[in-house]
């Protein structure tokens, strides 16, 4: 994966903004502030400019700028400090989670059933978090999918999920390839689609868990405000030791406690009946 030599913030902000035929705006210039961070324009450990100069030289509106951040902020590449301003993180992170079991059936019980609606499965152009999460090159395309999961009218979470497209789908996941269609028509997640479609044989994955806000895109569609705290988890997943699956899940607070079952440790004796 290759980035293009540094260039002073200036000029790197001046350049005009990109926003390829169906990717939000917020998402243009969180790919922008993200190439940013990793091409060190703005060095690690450093202050990024305030949100209305951000705004002014991009040439969108604060709201724009704000969710950006936002996203930058839940995906490690830049830290808020109260009072002082945003700052790039010291270190960039690798996104990750373990649990691969469909989201839906995590948050489902026998007594509370959980349904799925597909929002979207549509092929986007990758951002930075797409790119590091999956190890593609830069200007590929990559499928994203969203749905919402709700318990009766109630939504739980917003579920992101991105996997390959094209000819890295054919080498990294052939089957998939081979059935587009299919994981489109699903009513449930990708990862659901994808379990019916190949078996178990996903893995392993990594999983980082970080709160954060709803935003005003994801609130509306989770019923919430946009400064409303959402529990954000970040799943990758390989197949055959090759990036196949990257997911966020946005979960929404409940006056339902989240429960994960943690199986006994190899060797554990089981408790007498």
């Amino acid at each position: 994966m290759r980035y293009v030599v540094a260039v002073p913030a200036e000029e790197f902000l001046a350049q005009p903004l990109t926003v390829p035929v169906g990717q939000p705006l917020r998402v243009a210039v969180y790919s922008r502030l993200a190439h940013g961070i990793r091409t060190q324009t703005f060095p690690l450990g450093t202050v990024l400019p305030k949100e209305s100069d951000l705004g002014a030289r991009l040439g969108v509106s604060r709201t724009v700028v704000r969710e950006a951040l936002m996203l930058l902020e839940e995906d490690g590449l830049i830290r808020t400090r109260r009072g002082v301003g945003r700052f790039v993180a010291h270190t960039l992170p690798r996104p990750g989670l373990e649990q691969l079991q469909p989201l839906e059936e995590t948050l489902a019980s026998a007594e509370q059933p959980v349904g799925a609606q597909r929002l979207e499965m549509t092929l986007q152009r990758t951002t930075d978090y797409v790119v590091r999460g999956l190890e593609l090159d830069e200007d590929t395309n990559a499928w994203f999918c969203e749905t919402r999961l709700s318990r009766g009218e109630e939504p739980l979470a917003l579920v992101q999920e991105h996997i390959p497209a094209g000819a890295e789908l054919r080498e990294r996941i052939p089957a998939a390839a081979d059935h587009v269609q299919q994981l489109q028509e699903g009513s449930g997640t990708l990862l659901h689609a994808l379990g019916e479609l190949l078996g178990p044989v996903l893995g392993p994955g990594r999983c980082t868990v970080t709160a954060g806000m709803a935003g005003a895109t994801r609130g509306k569609l989770l019923g919430l405000r946009p400064a409303d705290p959402v529990l954000i988890l970040t799943q990758s997943v390989q197949l055959a030791g090759k990036a196949a699956y990257l997911a966020k899940y946005l979960i929404a607070p409940t006056g339902d406690p989240l429960s994960i079952l943690q199986p006994a440790q190899p060797g554990a004796v089981p408790p007498s009946p």
